[in-house]
């Protein structure tokens, strides 16, 4: 069962109006984040650039994080933490953007830091896992397959940081929610297109936006969530499309998107849950469709677009086909990572 960091939020004064003025990071929430200042591990990651791309439309860009994507985020509080908590060495399995976000913040924690990937993940990825001077592992299979090995074969008295193993992932990338309406001038935005792997940025933003309201940010709106799958790998989608309660393993899974590539997310119930609860949906898009998606979405706007934000901008036409997103409504899609270590 995940776990999860909560706050007494009813002893914290801590308003919108207080960010003002502090460092660009996440870290400018640290009310809402586990750690006092001076203790934290960083690279300065977060508060990343929120661009309109057309009439009510918006990317949040989390490739202009440290190491290019948005994992940055919850591996620096959960490096952090982990080091605060007299951790001597961390591991974890990834698909990739996670190793290399690992292997940055282990170096900057001068923790020993351990990773396994998938064999066929991108040679990129490999790459900047070496640079930072992780010892790697490369895994027949998919991350399910490469957290099986370490935790079977992996060295021992290690701290595992995998996605939803520790509570601190989630109140990193939670940041992602309080950024959006700090950034939105304190209103909450009607749609948020994620793409969905393992789920922890979904679930970090369903919390976080229950702390806003909590702490007097935003009343009780809610965007609705969209969680964007691949069709070759789409746990998530099937379940809230089948009226069930949690996630089953998604067998022979296939997508270039690897991020998404989790057939078994730990906290799929969570993500589920997020999507009902805020009347959302799920959604899956063919691998030819994310591609030219991904082009489109770069060519006219400029930005680096990593596969999953082509899915997630392939998801907006598809519901906008279907009404569930409107004209007038404001939308925010993802850019989760750099596309540069997809070539």
């Amino acid at each position: 069962m995940p776990l999860r960091v909560d706050y007494d939020l009813k002893s914290i004064r801590f308003s919108l109006a207080d960010v003002e003025g502090r460092e660009p990071t996440l870290w400018r929430y640290r009310e809402v984040l586990p750690l006092q200042q001076g203790d934290e591990v960083s690279l300065a990651e977060g508060l990343t650039p929120l661009l309109r791309v057309a009439a009510n439309v918006y990317i949040k860009d989390e490739a202009r994080n440290p190491t290019g994507s948005f994992k940055a985020r919850g591996l620096a509080v959960a490096v952090s933490m982990a080091k605060h908590l007299g951790a001597s060495a961390l591991s974890a399995p990834s698909a990739g953007n996670a190793a290399g976000a690992l292997a940055a913040y282990g170096a900057r924690a001068a923790l020993p830091v351990t990773v396994a990937m998938p064999i066929d993940t991108p040679k990129p990825f490999f790459d900047e896992c070496a640079l930072y001077g992780a010892t790697i592992h490369r895994v027949t299979g998919t991350i399910a397959d490469a957290g099986k090995f370490l935790r079977e074969q992996g060295p021992k008295n290690t701290f595992d940081v995998s996605t939803l193993r520790e509570p601190y992932r989630i109140e990193g990338k939670k940041t992602m929610a309080y950024e959006l309406v700090e950034q939105f001038d304190g209103h909450v935005p009607d749609v948020v297109l994620y793409p969905t792997g393992g789920g922890t940025g979904l679930i970090g933003m369903w919390k976080a936006f229950d702390e806003m309201q909590q702490l007097g940010w935003i009343g009780a709106k809610r965007p609705r969530f969209v969680s964007v799958q691949a069709a070759g790998c789409a746990p998530v989608v099937k379940a809230f499309e089948t009226g069930k309660e949690k996630t089953e393993a998604w067998p022979n899974p296939q997508t270039r998107a690897y991020g998404l590539r989790v057939p078994s997310p730990l906290g799929g119930f969570l993500c589920v849950r997020a999507l009902r609860e805020t009347n959302g949906t799920a959604i899956a898009i063919p691998e030819n469709d994310m591609e030219a998606a991904t082009r489109e979405l770069a060519a006219q706007s400029g930005l680096d677009i990593c596969p999953e934000g082509g899915a997630a901008w392939a998801a907006l036409a598809r519901l906008r086909s279907t009404g569930f997103i409107k004209a007038d409504d404001e939308v925010v899609v993802f850019n989760t990572g750099t596309g540069l270590k997809y070539r």
